[in-house]
């Protein structure tokens, strides 16, 4: 969408969304089930699968009732990452009952990492800068994390299976496709794949993460894939932290904000959507954004942030094997810290307990 058409953008927006909101509010959302899954564990001598999407056959048994937990601890005014904390400085609730911290780490973990490119809409969030970015980014994680790449819109393309060859990652990010101005941001679609294949394909023994590259934090469920409540459920179950990159420009604000209040109106119709601050919220990740030419210290504080993550895990006193979702609160002290230091700790807040 060209700049010198603001105006008619917003024109033609307004009439789209009223139409859009319409179809939406009058079609079922579909839903889809999965079988929770754990394989492809990859040792540091293995070679990296080839093909995108390449899932090995090896399965490798875990402990499914051991709930793990990633927490990132901040200065509320500074935004400076609290380090060097024990397992005696975080308390963990599992709907209201304290629970056993018995494992405790803090960046001893491999990251296993799917990078989403979002190539709908009208804005391009994925230009030379934000490539530049990415790329630089991915040079920052360790040998012994692994990276996935993901382009979607209407549909979703794996473009790199989970490898730890940067070569092919970079491959993959110059072959992302370009971007199609009419098609749509299928945020329900995209999330439901990348949790699927994150069970899947992911190192059983890592830490997964969900990068979004886009320029849209909401958007209406897209007809043939599963609902965005669905896609939801589906990134918990998977333990992912989802966080977002949002190149900010004048016209990506415009749709964004668009986006933001067709869907609080489409929801009064019961139009369903897909909300990556949520997500987010919900996971413990952060959504950062900044000018195009910036990103590449935004990507920078991101994988700063993942890096700097406290790992913890517990065996739920709750022994029922049910498939329920369960809230969870974590409390952190920081005796080391200002007086009067006030602290912000993301972390998911659910998680879905294990079904026999």
């Amino acid at each position: 969408m060209k700049r010198q058409n603001l105006t008619f953008f917003l024109a033609f927006a307004s009439i789209s969304i009223f139409f859009t909101l319409l179809g939406l509010a009058l079609r079922p959302a579909s839903s889809q089930t999965r079988e929770r899954t754990v394989n492809a564990n990859r040792g540091a001598s293995e070679p990296d699968p080839a093909k995108p999407g390449a899932v090995q056959s090896e399965v490798v048994k875990v402990d499914v009732d051991l709930v793990t937990v990633d927490a990132l601890v901040l200065q509320k005014d500074t935004a400076r990452i609290v380090g060097g904390l024990k397992k005696e400085d975080f308390s963990i609730y599992e709907d209201g009952t304290r629970q056993e911290i018995t494992h405790f780490s803090q960046d001893s973990l491999p990251l296993s990492v799917i990078l989403l490119i979002d190539r709908g809409g009208c804005l391009d969030p994925y230009n030379d800068a934000v490539h530049r970015a990415a790329r630089e980014a991915i040079d920052r994680l360790k040998p012994a994390d692994e990276v996935a790449v993901m382009s979607y819109h209407d549909t979703t393309t794996m473009l790199q299976g989970f490898t730890r060859n940067r070569i092919l990652v970079e491959e993959a990010l110059n072959q992302v496709p370009p971007h199609d101005e009419e098609a749509e941001h299928c945020l329900n679609k995209v999330m439901a794949e990348a949790a699927s294949y994150m069970i899947g394909a992911a190192n059983p023994a890592g830490r997964r993460v969900v990068i979004v590259i886009t320029g849209v934090t909401r958007a209406f469920d897209c007809a043939g894939g599963p609902s965005g409540k669905s896609a939801a459920q589906a990134i918990f179950e998977s333990g992912a932290v989802v966080s977002g990159i949002i190149p900010k420009e004048p016209i990506q604000g415009v749709e964004n904000g668009v986006m933001i209040w067709a869907t609080r109106m489409g929801k009064l119709g019961g139009a369903p959507y897909t909300d990556l601050e949520t997500l987010a919220k919900e996971t413990g990740g952060e959504i950062l954004a900044d000018k195009p030419d910036k990103l590449e210290t935004t990507f920078q504080t991101l994988i700063d942030h993942l890096r700097s993550r406290y790992n913890l895990a517990f065996v739920s006193t709750n022994k029922k094997r049910d498939g329920t979702t369960r809230k969870l609160k974590l409390d952190v002290t920081a005796p080391n810290q200002p007086p009067k230091t006030k602290l912000v700790v993301k972390a998911r807040r659910t998680y879905v307990a294990p079904r026999s």
